[in-house]
């Protein structure tokens, strides 16, 4: 029987009279491409702080890959690539000065040939030898994905990833990550972008106040919790208000439906009520949707 990538079971993590994890139970299989989604505070970081050895939970249990990280912690480790949040580096080495002391970390020596296989899928090439403090913001978030791939580890955790980089290396980046993934690595990714979640994830877990209050596959949470939306531009939106709907800008008014056979009756009630309908627009369920409804539940 194949191990999950990550099995979390009953784990609970106080600080203080602070509840940063209230039970949490949570199996990612090799091979996923997972998002883990919660709004600031929620527990994501300190769940993944977990996961990799950094705080240790007052009860529960975690393995990656059948490695508990409490109890055989070196072979967990080694299992794990975590790319963090924060932008944390040491300012006296070179790019390829630091894989290579990351390397020595992990027992491995000799390894230029697949340093210079990651600097070059992460556009890293012509910075192996810059000084990191010489480096820009994103240029350190690549180095911070090298860093976490130098030792080959089966399953690799991406904490905001992207959060303040420019579109094309947001892009490049991305494509580098799925290439990972179709060659057989496990992914968790948390990220603000609902978007980047919507696209790159096939199954989601979403945290509010230490709890997963929502799990399920991306498809399965579109269908479940999300609706269509009509946006219509209104000569007199305070009518269609009146109808249901939610005020925007611009005389813009926002409807929710189910089924496209509702917008009919919706467009009539707005011709009855002398609303006034100058434009339109239809929407697909989204994740951001699905996220704010799971929330508001919550």
């Amino acid at each position: 029987m194949t191990v999950p990538a990550i099995r979390i079971h009953g784990v609970v993590k106080h600080y203080g009279t602070l509840k940063a994890l209230g039970g949490v139970d949570l199996e990612v299989a090799q091979g996923e491409f997972f998002g883990l989604l919660g709004p600031n505070g929620a527990g994501k970081t300190t769940l993944i702080s977990a996961l990799s050895g950094l705080v240790r939970p007052d009860s529960g249990s975690i393995a990656v890959m059948g490695h508990d990280v409490v109890g055989d912690y070196r072979n967990a480790r080694r299992n794990l690539g975590v790319v963090p949040q924060e932008l944390v580096f040491d300012p006296f080495f070179s790019v390829r000065e630091l894989l290579r002391i990351q390397s020595g970390y992990f027992g491995i020596r000799n390894n230029d040939g697949w340093i210079d296989e990651i600097l070059a899928s992460l556009d890293l090439t012509h910075k192996a030898h810059a000084n990191m403090r010489a480096l820009s913001g994103g240029m350190k978030r690549r180095v911070l994905v090298a860093q976490a791939l130098v030792h080959r580890p089966p399953v690799i955790v991406l904490d905001e990833p992207t959060a303040g980089v420019d579109v094309e290396l947001r892009q490049g980046l991305w494509q580098f990550i799925r290439k990972l993934n179709r060659d057989g690595h496990t992914i968790v990714l948390t990220t603000h972008y609902l978007e980047e979640a919507e696209t790159l994830c096939g199954r989601i877990a979403m945290l509010k106040a230490g709890r997963v209050v929502a799990l399920d596959t991306t498809d399965n949470l579109l269908r479940r919790f999300a609706t269509h939306s009509l946006r219509a531009r209104l000569a007199h939106p305070e009518r269609g208000v009146a109808l249901g709907g939610i005020a925007g800008e611009g005389g813009w008014v926002d409807f929710a439906f189910d089924a496209y056979a509702e917008v009919e009756a919706l467009l009539a009630r707005l011709r009855e009520a002398g609303a006034g309908l100058t434009e339109m627009q239809l929407g697909e369920p989204d994740l951001e949707r699905v996220f704010v409804e799971v929330m508001n539940r919550a």
